[in-house]
């Protein structure tokens, strides 16, 4: 681990004077126990070696019954379970709590938003509610929406989520033995989970600076890398898949953007790579992530991954690598986390810095 410091930080944690957010605490949640490769390849009748290989994930877990196909878990109760754990933790009171954000992909229905059920778990009410209806930048966008509402005066402390259940999407009693790979790796990639951050706007509990949050639209004229799909009434009948991937687009411009939204961080910032003691990268599986973090190529920088183990559960995991990076950040150390969304290409990432 790079135990480098920078120096102390200012007393009020923002050298330039201007309002700052916090990162108080962090929490997670993911369902049932997991689901290795052996597991998951007997249940679709697929190859265990391809899934070891091409998507390099060894397990995730699954808000649903692998064999009988019953939810066990919404995605408001993982929230709600994440944010009570975040809630938990030192310096942290449920009852500071003024306002909710929530990034995910998969809510558990159009309407009401899952938003006010994980408020009405958690026991919130007469606070403003916000969902953000978005693939891996989510977490990202809820987390720039709370850093703003902090740094505009008006609230103190804000709760920030971001899950997703994808396992709804997919038919795990469907024969995928004659499947193409671009259609069976939606299979194997993803998992089911939430993770939640107490934001505040003087520093308490983990005293985790926000120091920049970058969230860009990039997408125009490009076709989308990820499609899930919205079946009604009209349309639920119709044979055709509700998510689907050009994992070769992906694979061609993911690691080039994420070079650009890391070299961009650090020219806000004004901070050298050398100077970075953590890397979150992107978490889309576990081979992706090891060949994007290669190509991001910040030797000095202890990456902080965990997709291998929980699968690409989406909005969760910024909050899944947060909580890792935790463990052992200490004070004047800084990380950098990008993340990148393909469905309509986003760029996205945010610095942190421990005071």
């Amino acid at each position: 681990m790079n135990g480098t410091h920078h120096g102390p930080a200012d007393p009020g944690g923002e050298p330039d004077g201007s309002r700052q957010a916090y990162l108080a605490s962090v929490g997670t949640a993911l369902p049932g126990d997991p689901v290795d490769n052996a597991t998951l390849a007997k249940t679709l009748g697929v190859n265990e070696e391809w899934i070891e290989h091409f998507i390099g994930t060894r397990t995730r877990h699954f808000a649903r019954d692998l064999g009988t196909g019953e939810v066990r878990w919404s995605l408001a109760d993982l929230c709600a379970q994440a944010a009570q754990r975040a809630l938990s933790a030192p310096g942290c009171d449920p009852g500071d709590v003024e306002f909710v954000v929530l990034g995910t992909a998969t809510p558990d229905t159009l309407m009401p938003a899952t938003v006010n059920h994980v408020a009405d778990q958690l026991g919130l009410d007469q606070v403003p509610t916000f969902q953000l209806q978005s693939g891996c930048a989510g977490a990202v966008q809820a987390l720039s929406v709370a850093r703003s509402m902090i740094a505009s005066g008006e609230y103190r402390t804000g709760l920030v989520i971001g899950g997703d259940v994808c396992s709804k999407h997919l038919d795990l009693q469907r024969d995928l033995s004659g499947a193409a790979p671009g259609d069976l790796v939606n299979f194997v990639l993803f998992g089911d989970g939430a993770g939640a951050a107490v934001l505040t706007a003087e520093p308490a509990g983990q005293r985790v600076a926000v120091r920049e949050v970058l969230n860009r639209f990039t997408g125009l004229g490009r076709e989308p890398g990820q499609v899930i799909e919205w079946f009604g009434l009209a349309d639920r009948h119709e044979d055709r898949q509700a998510l689907t991937e050009d994992y070769k687009a992906i694979e061609e411009s993911v690691p080039v953007m994420a070079v650009e939204i890391l070299w961009e961080l650090l020219g806000e910032l004004d901070w050298q790579p050398e100077e970075l003691d953590y890397l979150l990268p992107p978490q889309l599986s576990g081979r992706m992530t090891r060949l994007i973090t290669e190509r991001l190529d910040v030797p000095s920088a202890t990456e902080i991954s965990c997709v291998a183990e929980t699968g690409n559960n989406g909005n969760a995991l910024p909050f899944l690598q947060i909580e890792r990076l935790l463990e052992g950040m200490t004070a004047g150390q800084r990380a950098l986390a990008v993340a990148v969304e393909s469905s309509k290409w986003i760029k996205a990432g945010f610095a942190l810095e421990k005071i």
